[in-house]
């Protein structure tokens, strides 16, 4: 127990050393003089903003000027208990702060690889972040500019828009990584090396993505779906949201999100229901019984079609006789919708319409029923089952 506690005391009294840097202070002085009151700048910080937005919700003022000022006081104590936090720290260094700053640098950027004109070290990996970063924000910059200022100018429509736009998005985030790897200081020759040999042992592992980008490139120049469409993937019927190289998003009718990767859409049979055309022919079919009077059953299915309020006005909604089946003759309702994504409403419309009016004519929708035909010999066994029952029935 003794020299446990002589162990914590060298390491919380004793002062703090990193690699070769002995810093002027122990873990315990900063605990004291740094965390602790760091911690208590963050109570306070949300004490004032909990209070000032309870008093906030007592002032008659609207919504958007309640919001303006939160963000004022956030933005205004945010920015003193940062203040706070570097005042903290630079009494902690004191003089000593240029020498640590000094001697940090040389830590981050101490090269663990290097290849040719190319060294890579902890800070190079650090700069990585912010290069990518600036790269995916110039896509989408550059793909909201072309698409509100130039192609609408232009007058493309919406297929050709949507893969020149997607070309021009990927060519610009291409190019910031390119300018921004070389400006951190990676050699892209060296680069393009090292690529190359790992290439050959991760290449097997990446062909699933490798295939997915090339049927991403597929989807943005054949624009076999473009965002917005109304598709059926396998079992899944929804709304493409976002076509990515990797993979494509689709909302579906449940508003659940699927990812599907590019892959799948090249190789299997996509249903594209708004592909030049977003108009569709809604099919409600329903039986009639044999009794019914099919002339009088058709105008009524048909008038139901023109009320149905997501139907267009032409073409005309119109009846087919489909078949003569066992338990009655089928008919469908052809209804024209100007927009695929009001297929289901427009379809529980018109059965429920159907439904009520055929109630209210008297038109008969027949159940499934089958005719038993028994032959003669029969007769007896039939006789001593109905007697059998029967005397089982007084038993009971």
């Amino acid at each position: 127990m003794g020299n446990f506690l002589a162990l914590a005391g060298q390491i919380f009294f004793s002062p703090l050393k990193i690699g070769d840097i002995e810093f002027p202070f122990s873990l315990m002085k900063v605990t004291i003089e740094l965390l602790l009151p760091i911690l208590l700048i963050v109570i306070l910080y949300r004490l004032i903003i909990l209070s000032a937005v309870r008093l906030l919700r007592r002032t008659s003022l609207e919504e958007a000027g309640r919001n303006k000022i939160r963000r004022f006081l956030r933005l205004g104590f945010g920015s003193l208990a940062l203040l706070g936090i570097t005042a903290l720290v630079l009494r902690l260094l004191g003089a000593e702060i240029a020498k640590y700053g000094e001697a940090l640098y040389r830590i981050v950027s101490a090269p663990f690889f290097e290849s040719g004109g190319t060294k890579i070290s902890l800070l190079t990996l650090l700069l990585l972040i912010p290069v990518f970063y600036l790269s995916g924000k110039m896509g989408q910059l550059t793909r909201s500019f072309t698409d509100r200022h130039l192609f609408s100018r232009v007058g493309l429509d919406e297929s050709k828009k949507f893969s020149f736009s997607n070309l021009l998005r990927y060519t610009v985030m291409v190019l910031t990584v390119v300018v921004g790897l070389t400006i951190i200081g990676i050699d892209l020759s060296a680069l393009a090396v090292m690529f190359g040999v790992l290439g050959i042992g991760l290449g097997f592992g990446l062909q699933s993505v490798v295939a997915n980008m090339f049927a991403g490139l597929v989807i943005i120049f054949s624009r076999p779906i473009k965002e917005g469409d109304r598709v059926l993937v396998g079992e899944y019927e929804g709304t493409v949201t976002n076509i990515r190289l990797i993979s494509t998003t689709i909302n579906t009718i449940s508003y659940e999100t699927i990812i599907v990767p590019n892959r799948l859409i090249i190789d299997d049979t996509v249903y594209n229901y708004s592909y030049d055309d977003r108009r569709i022919i809604l099919r409600n079919p329903v039986q009639v019984s044999y009794d019914t009077d099919l002339d009088q059953a058709i105008e009524v299915m048909r008038e139901v079609g023109r009320r149905n309020p997501f139907a267009l006005t032409v073409p005309e909604a119109d009846v087919r006789v489909s078949s003569f089946d066992d338990s009655g003759i089928t008919l469908i309702l052809l209804t024209w919708l100007g927009d695929v994504s009001d297929k289901y409403s427009a379809s529980s419309w018109n059965n429920l319409e159907i439904w009520r009016s055929f109630r209210d004519e008297g038109i008969e929708i027949p159940f499934p029923q089958r005719d038993l035909h028994l032959r003669s010999g029969m007769e007896p066994m039939v006789r001593e089952l109905r007697e059998l029952r029967k005397s089982l029935s007084e038993k009971s």
